[in-house]
């Protein structure tokens, strides 16, 4: 089987030269961090953005490839919209094919109560002008032809979009450096350097850089991050495997899933296949400490998670990563360079059966890839956007909940606005870091 596109192995495309200076640190170098660079680079200011293994190493090159405005919360709808104005510019202003495709999303029913709640998450497109529809039963099966299924009808966005993530953030970074910013991968972020509680800078493996904004978008790594300056954030990091198949004829033009499968077209040839609604949580000390923050999601999806008694070693939530260190010694985000996850096999094997049984006219095939990822996720499936009051200076990006790849422009343009003290033209009050603390109810994102 062939190995993932990006890993540690992978020669370092970024290595620029660290400023003593900076007037904003990124740290993180996916999807959420490289487009936050592009944008402050784009607004003039002295941006440097580290990675402390490779651009997109992680869940931003591992995840589906949607750029999907359907099911979205509400509050990320219209942030979801503006992502995919980004998205067609930015495909236009990189010599790389990234994939961009229109080809819709599709969520097939198989009950009527699906139905009911896609007709409920309808009236949230339509005040964003996104072209949602019902789809009839007659219409899902003409738009699936071949299925050995029948669907009781389906919800389709035509506008929804996908790319190959392996390709496109990278792309991003290049836009970014090229606009002007610092992009530096193999250079963690040991801890942030304070001065009377404010940021003043942070120190790196290579050495301190002074600034006084620091954003924070590392994703699995950003609670473990957190933690070592007594801040605490109830996220944790679920693993998801996705397989790919060898070339196939087209089936389906765009993403489509059902209550057990996920599947869209590679620009390659073949299939990106993911189950749905079923992933893998690694038991550790901030699972123990965040649990009850996540019975509200446990109780609504109470199959939907395995739980594994522990972690591979060194990943954030591994029993013995260390949750404290100090800037004059190796962290663990050196020892750890990638998070590289093996994929759960079996699982993968399923996919490629549901896949053939659901299309049985397909000739045979094999998997060409089989891979998973970490993907960093809230007690509420919304993420935490948010200046972090108890460090002066540190704006959080996090926790995005598998849905980061494709709002990640917008999200991006969000955050460098936010720690620039400009509008950020959108109500972020869903995504607020204090909702966890204050004695808010967890109001758990459209389970669609």
């Amino acid at each position: 089987m062939k190995p993932f596109p990006i890993s540690l192995e992978t020669p370092v495309q970024f290595s620029g030269t660290l400023p003593e200076v900076a007037d904003v640190v990124v740290i993180g170098g996916g999807v959420i961090g490289v487009s936050t660079a592009l944008f402050l680079a784009r607004a003039g200011q002295r941006v440097v953005l580290l990675e402390k293994g490779r651009i997109a190493g992680e869940q931003s090159s591992r995840n589906w490839g949607w750029i999907r405005q359907q099911g979205r919360d509400p509050a990320e709808l219209p942030i979801m919209v503006e992502a995919n104005r980004h998205w067609r510019e930015l495909a236009t202003q990189t010599n790389r094919d990234i994939g961009l495709t229109q080809g819709g999303v599709t969520y097939l029913a198989e009950r009527e109560d699906q139905m009911a709640r896609y007709a409920d998450w309808l009236p949230f497109a339509q005040a964003h002008g996104v072209d949602t529809r019902l789809l009839t039963a007659d219409e899902t099966a003409k738009a699936l032809p071949g299925t050995s299924r029948d669907y009781v009808g389906a919800l389709h966005t035509a506008s929804d979009m996908r790319a190959e993530p392996w390709v496109a953030v990278p792309a991003l970074a290049e836009i970014a450096v090229r606009d002007g910013a610092c992009i530096r991968e193999g250079c963690a972020v040991r801890c942030l350097d304070l001065t009377a509680g404010r940021v003043s800078g942070v120190i790196t493996e290579a050495g301190r850089i002074a600034t006084s904004e620091v954003v924070l978008a590392g994703g699995a790594w950003s609670s473990l991050f957190l933690r070592n300056h007594g801040v605490a954030v109830p996220q944790l990091s679920v693993r998801a495997t996705v397989a790919a198949t060898t070339a196939l004829p087209v089936v389906a033009e765009g993403g489509m899933a059902d209550n057990r499968l996920a599947f869209r077209p590679r620009a390659a040839g073949g299939y990106t296949l993911a189950p749905g609604g079923f992933h893998e949580l690694f038991l550790g000390w901030d699972a123990i400490r965040a649990l009850p923050k996540f019975l509200t999601q446990l109780r609504a999806a109470p199959f939907g998670t395995r739980f594994l008694p522990f972690a591979p070693k060194g990943f954030p939530d591994a029993w013995r990563t260390p949750r404290r260190w100090s800037g004059n010694g190796e962290s663990p985000f050196e020892r750890q360079r990638v998070l590289d996850p093996a994929p759960n096999m079996a699982k993968a094997q399923s996919l490629a059966r549901r896949f053939a049984t659901l299309f049985p006219d397909l000739p045979p095939f094999e998997l060409s890839h089989a891979w998973a990822g970490m993907i960093d996720t809230m007690p509420d499936l919304v993420p935490v956007v948010d200046r972090v009051a108890a460090l002066p200076g540190l704006t959080l990006g996090t926790g995005m909940s598998g849905h980061g790849f494709g709002i990640g422009p917008a999200m991006g343009r969000i955050l460098a606005d936010m720690c620039m003290g400009n509008p950020t033209g959108h109500d972020l009050s869903r995504f607020r870091f204090d909702r966890f603390t204050d004695g808010t109810a967890v109001r758990l994102g459209p389970a669609l």
